[in-house]
């Protein structure tokens, strides 16, 4: 039987880690040199706002050179922004970035030439480069060459701000959180260009994140829902710390929970272009599905991570399929006409178009979204393996989905048991109409694992 290689280095979205423990910069030195061994000649670099950023810039950036290809520094920019920068006219990326964790990580995302996250097969055999120190180190004959280019993100700025043609946002207010990231940049930006009129909070680039966490939680966001409140603002929005989620607040400050944001933006764009296929992660809310059945629409799953979303939607594409909307319900979403990785600042300006299409209150839009309560729990345990084991077992009559830990799929809910990537627990998710529902199929499963759990 041969042994299924898997990743050691790289999680879901990465490589991320503690500055000075985990994550160091002799590591980014060797994952640009292993980078360049496997990609180029033309690598395109950025990063966030972190204090950690110039120094594992820096190495990537000297291992990338050691190895012969070339380094384009974009400077600090989100995410997105680099992606679409690679797609368009380079050949690999490398951003350095730890997204929603706090400030004391750090970590390198590697992007493909058409601008999606590394997938598992590439990063296996970049770890086996690493782990076996299997460079293609070259002589100074051959060494790469280094110039910065901050002005292309200009570009992206643009391409987001022209994504939806003849819309003009007529002064809608927004109120916008960067959260201190590389957002302060690009999204006011965008957003301005649209004719919105816009308020920042949090907006001036600092790696220490002073106002907030780079995770946009409801508790984070109290001083952006004041800010709505306060400026009569049509929404707010937030972002990560990288840029590549954004998260809203309703014009009475209220928080949007994500799988209610991703169906509205489903919701508008399928009904502009129904028929087609909306690709998102079994963790995803039910909504995916009411809201396809309006639009004559097809909802397919795939494991979690955006990574495999945007995989999925180019092999549908590839094969004919008409792709029209994909993401997560986290506030990552994935517009297929604009590029096929989360984008935060597109999201921003896909709901300023979706408020002047509807000239409603976004709070009466959420609204009008189908009745649904989620329950998230996380169970620690390193056992997962057995628990799913477990789990497998005792509701092998229902219809289980496997695509990712076990989804157990009933009439009107549905419950995700799986491992964390990254860390020693595992996430139950369940979903049901009403809050009673949910938390009782919850309980169900917690009482049917607990004797596993409580196992020596």
């Amino acid at each position: 039987m041969i042994e299924q290689k898997t990743k050691r280095l790289f999680g879901t979205n990465g490589v991320r880690g503690v500055i000075g423990d985990s994550m160091t910069p002799h590591l980014a030195m060797k994952i640009g040199m292993a980078l360049a061994s496997e990609r180029g000649p033309v690598i395109a670099l950025g990063r966030d706002t972190r204090t950690s950023g110039p120094a594992l810039s820096s190495a990537v950036s000297a291992g990338v050179l050691a190895c012969g290809a070339d380094v384009v520094d974009l400077g600090v920019l989100p995410t997105p922004a680099l992606q679409y920068i690679v797609k368009n006219h380079f050949d690999a990326g490398a951003v350095v970035t730890a997204s929603h964790n706090p400030p004391e990580y750090n970590g390198v995302k590697i992007i493909e030439g058409d601008g999606t996250e590394m997938d598992d097969t590439g990063v296996i055999t970049l770890e086996e480069r690493i782990f076996n120190e299997d460079f293609d180190i070259q002589t100074w004959e051959t060494v790469g060459n280094y110039w910065e280019a901050p002005e292309m993100l200009r570009e992206y700025c643009v391409a987001v701000a022209e994504a939806f043609p003849g819309l003009h946002a007529g002064n809608i207010i927004v109120a916008v959180d960067p959260g201190s990231g590389p957002a302060c940049a690009t999204t006011p930006d965008i957003l301005s260009h649209l004719g919105c009129r816009v308020h920042t909070i949090n907006g001036t680039m600092d790696g220490t994140f002073p106002g907030r966490l780079p995770e946009p939680s409801p508790e984070g966001l109290k001083a952006l829902s004041q800010l709505v409140v306060d400026t009569g603002a049509a929404f707010g929005v937030a972002h990560d710390g990288d840029a590549d989620r954004a998260v809203f607040i309703d014009e009475k400050g209220n928080f949007i929970e994500e799988n209610e944001e991703f169906a509205l933006m489903q919701r508008f764009i399928c009904k502009n272009n129904p028929g087609g296929t909306i690709v998102t992660p079994v963790s995803t809310s039910f909504l995916a599905e009411k809201i396809a059945a309006e639009t004559n629409s097809k909802v397919v799953y795939t494991e979690v991570g955006s990574i495999y979303v945007a995989r999925r939607m180019l092999s549908l594409a590839a094969d004919g399929v008409k792709v029209t909307f994909g993401g997560e319900g986290n506030g990552g979403i994935i517009f297929p006409f604009h590029q096929h990785c989360r984008d935060g600042g597109m999201t921003a300006a896909a709901m300023v178009a979706l408020l002047a299409a509807e000239n409603k209150p976004l709070s009466e839009l959420v609204a009008s979204l189908p009745s649904h309560y989620m329950v998230k729990e996380k169970i620690h345990t390193k056992n997962a393996a057995t628990i799913l084991d477990h789990a497998r077992k005792i509701f092998s009559k229902e219809m289980l989905d496997e695509t990712d830990g076990i989804r157990i799929n009933r009439e009107d809910a549905w419950a995700l048991l799986r491992p964390s990537g990254t860390e020693p627990f595992m996430r139950l998710y369940v979903e049901a109409a009403e809050e009673s529902d949910a938390r009782k199929f919850a309980d169900e499963i917690l009482s049917a694992i607990d004797p596993v759990l409580q196992a020596p």
